[in-house]
């Protein structure tokens, strides 16, 4: 069911709880536009604001996730509107991390540039067979300015992420599995199916404590390990108050399925 209509992007959920935002600009392999970045924005706090969504799954039209920024649109800007263009998708990859949902990318080809850094914000990666992703700015004399020089390193290490960002060369899904940026690889043609079935997987569970559990990983990332410890247990202990853990722990005791109800 089409939650809003867009030009650039298509919001989509089902009865399952499954929320699917695909970027569709595939004549141009989903570049990121500001018409793109304005609608991805819109589109998070609906997402964001909806209670029958647990799960968000980000996929790309066509034959790509995302090739980075529309290099057409940037060469006709200067450089405070340049500003303006790459505050607002930084803005989008920060509301995509910080979503209450989980959310999963489904890389189904190329996931280069700012492609590949609104997928370092996601919370899973799934991508296909052959799969491209890279961070090629300094071939074009730039660096990743939406937090690819960040959350890499933080996803698979100091050293790895040096040897993508400075050469600027694109490493394929089976790489990028060994080395930890991706969860999964999946046949060409079924990152979305293997993204939905992760899905399925997590929303089986409780949803306040899947949403406790995401906020407790994203919010200790940044602090200190003792202070971080503490922030977690804090988001545990407001698990035992809600009716959910009481259904799941006498579904436990009584050796049958959970049904969670999200309160």
């Amino acid at each position: 069911m089409k939650i809003k209509d867009y030009k650039t992007i298509i919001l989509e959920k089902n009865e399952e709880g499954i929320g699917t935002l695909t970027l569709n600009r595939p004549e141009v392999f989903n570049a990121i536009s500001e018409e793109l970045i304005a609608e991805l924005l819109d589109a998070l706090r609906v997402v964001n604001a909806d209670a029958d969504i647990k799960v968000l799954i980000i996929t790309g039209a066509g034959k790509g996730f995302q090739a980075g920024a529309d290099i057409r649109e940037l060469n006709r800007m200067g450089i405070v509107e340049i500003l303006r263009w790459n505050e607002g998708f930084l803005r989008v990859n920060a509301n995509v991390e910080k979503l209450r949902q989980p959310v999963i990318a489904a890389i189904n080809g190329l996931a280069l540039g700012g492609g590949l850094e609104l997928a370092l914000a996601c919370t899973i990666r799934i991508a296909v067979e052959g799969a491209k992703l890279g961070l090629p700015e300094v071939k074009l004399g730039i660096i990743p300015g939406t937090g690819g020089t960040q959350r890499l390193p933080r996803i698979v290490g100091k050293g790895r992420a040096y040897e993508i960002l400075l050469t600027g060369e694109p490493i394929d899904a089976a790489e990028a599995y060994r080395i930890g940026l991706v969860n999964k690889v999946v046949p060409k043609g079924e990152a979305l199916k293997a993204a939905v079935e992760m899905a399925r997987r997590i929303i089986v569970n409780g949803p306040f404590a899947v949403e406790m559990c995401k906020d407790a990983v994203e919010i200790g990332m940044e602090c200190p390990l003792e202070q971080a410890v503490q922030y977690s247990q804090k988001n545990c202990i407001a698990c035992f108050g809600t009716e959910d853990m009481k259904e799941g722990t006498t579904a436990f005791i009584e050796k049958r399925k959970a049904n969670f109800k999200g309160r």
